[in-house]
C-alpha cells in the first residue's frame, strides 16, 4: 500500500542524511522525496511517499518522531488531500504517430515543451494516479526519457487540525 508523509523539519545539514537513513536503516524505501523550504526560512517540509502494510508505515512515523530535527509528521492516510506531481516524458512521435500522441497530450492537459522531427516533450501535472496514466498510455509510442518531481500534498482545507 503507498503512503504520503508529510514531515517538517529543522532546515539544518544533515536532516535529509538522517532521514534518508533511518529509511535504509530499517529496510524501508523512500519511492519520492521532495523537500523544499516553508515559509519559515529554519523549516522545511518534506513529503514522502513509500509502500508497506500498515505496520510498516507506523514504524516509520514512530522512528521519524522520535528524531530531534523533525518538528511534526503527519501521515496523509484517511484525510483529504491535494496532492501533485510533475512529469516532463520525452516520447517517439514521428509523423505518422504524432497526431495520436498529441491528443493524449490534450486528454491529459499536457503541455508540449520540446519538439523536434522524431520526438514531443510533454509536461504533465496531477496526482499519482494520473502521471501513472499517463505514462502508461505513452509508453506503446516509444518513451526515451523520463523526469518525475516526486509527490508534494498539503491536507485540504476545512479540516481539523492534527
Amino acid at each position: 500500500m503507498r503512503h504520503v508523509l508529510s514531515v517538517l523539519v529543522e532546515n539544518e545539514p544533515g536532516v535529509l542524511s538522517r532521514v534518508a537513513g533511518l529509511f535504509s536503516g530499517r529496510g524501508f524505501n523512500i519511492e519520492s522525496l521532495n523537500v523544499a523550504p516553508t515559509l519559515d526560512r529554519g523549516v522545511s517540509l518534506m513529503t514522502i511517499s513509500t509502500r508497506g502494510d500498515e505496520q510498516v508505515k507506523e514504524q516509520i512515523v514512530k522512528q521519524l518522531r522520535k528524531l530531534v530535527t523533525v518538528i511534526k509528521v503527519v501521515d496523509f492516510e484517511g484525510l483529504a488531500t491535494v496532492e501533485r506531481e510533475m512529469v516532463i516524458v520525452k516520447v517517439q512521435a514521428e509523423d505518422t504517430r504524432r497526431a495520436e500522441v498529441l491528443r493524449i497530450a490534450d486528454i491529459f492537459r499536457c503541455k508540449v515543451v520540446d519538439v523536434s522531427l522524431n520526438d514531443l516533450t510533454l509536461e504533465a501535472t496531477g496526482d499519482h494516479g494520473k502521471i501513472e496514466a499517463i505514462i502508461s498510455l505513452l509508453q506503446k509510442f516509444g518513451i526515451k526519457e523520463v523526469a518525475r518531481t516526486g509527490t508534494v500534498a498539503l491536507r485540504r482545507s476545512m479540516q481539523p487540525e492534527i
